[in-house]
């Protein structure tokens, strides 16, 4: 496998593992404030991190960027997918929601080509068919499945996510991956914040530390998530999103008790083996 696909590789794997750590977070709070002050909680926390990093390495002079109106949309896109997403694990286990959002690599995989004329080979194309009749497993195949307002909600955040990471592989070409992350968090924000304001609720003391936990993490994970897509094709790095179903697992059984039932487990682990087909042709491929 080529060194820069390698490398990219590992990055996003170690972005899952520390967004896993953020998850967590998130769902703690979900339950005690409403989404859209979540939201805002999720950004703002994270922002101080971000500035810490970029004055760190003196970056200041690369957060310049080329088209502005490019970020309001991809922040706009990140904005309702962690809306959606918060509002998912806020009606469900962390891993129903993963097995649900784990439908955005192979998204991401199909609007690669179609956008950005990613070339992807027909075994491709049948790994992403697996996969999403992986998705409609963990929805259950039924009507009251399918319109559950946590599988609804995963599956929206899904769609944001890959159309944020398109535009990642776009904006990567003239801008830094610190003007990347510093401006769609504080974007996302200053609207989130707008948003929650009429509804905002006192933050208890006892908070604080996850939000402290939550803004860490989420810097870091962004940072890492954003550097794996610059790396890399899209539909090269996507795949390695379904390493979160361990740990969607791993946190409901450790922190909250739960674990999944028959189906969402069913259908993520058909999900997980689309993925991994797509990576096993991928390293066919470059090792050839």
């Amino acid at each position: 496998m080529r060194n820069g696909n390698l490398r990219a590789i590992v990055t996003m794997l170690s972005a899952v593992g520390v967004f896993a750590v953020m998850d967590w977070g998130l769902k703690s709070l979900s339950t005690e404030y409403p989404t859209m002050q979540v939201t805002a909680i999720r950004a703002g926390a994270s922002l101080p991190f971000i500035i810490g990093s970029i004055a760190f390495a003196d970056a200041w002079p690369n957060l310049r960027v080329a088209n502005p109106w490019i970020y309001v949309a991809r922040s706009a896109l990140g904005l309702l997918m962690l809306a959606s997403f918060i509002y998912s694990v806020s009606l469900q286990p962390l891993s129903e929601s993963y097995a649900e959002f784990m439908s955005a690599p192979l998204m991401v995989a199909m609007l690669s080509s179609l956008l950005l004329h990613e070339k992807i080979p027909p075994v491709r194309w049948a790994a992403i068919l697996v996969g999403f009749f992986g998705v409609i497993l963990a929805l259950q195949p039924t009507l009251h499945g399918f319109a559950s307002l946590g599988g609804l909600g995963a599956l929206t955040s899904a769609a944001c996510y890959a159309g944020g990471v398109l535009m990642i592989r776009v904006m990567s070409r003239t801008d830094s991956a610190h003007a990347l992350v510093l401006w769609y968090m504080a974007i996302i924000f200053v609207a989130a914040l707008l948003l929650a304001l009429p509804h905002w609720k006192p933050i208890s003391a006892h908070h604080w530390g996850v939000i402290t936990v939550i803004g860490a993490t989420g810097a870091l994970a962004q940072h890492l998530v954003t550097s794996a897509f610059r790396r890399a094709p899209a539909s090269v790095v996507a795949p390695f999103e379904y390493t979160a179903l361990p740990w969607g697992l791993a946190i409901d059984w450790l922190m909250f008790g739960k674990l999944p039932v028959a189906h969402v487990l069913v259908g993520g682990v058909v999900v997980v083996l689309g993925g991994l087909s797509l990576i096993y042709d991928e390293h066919r491929r470059t090792s050839r």
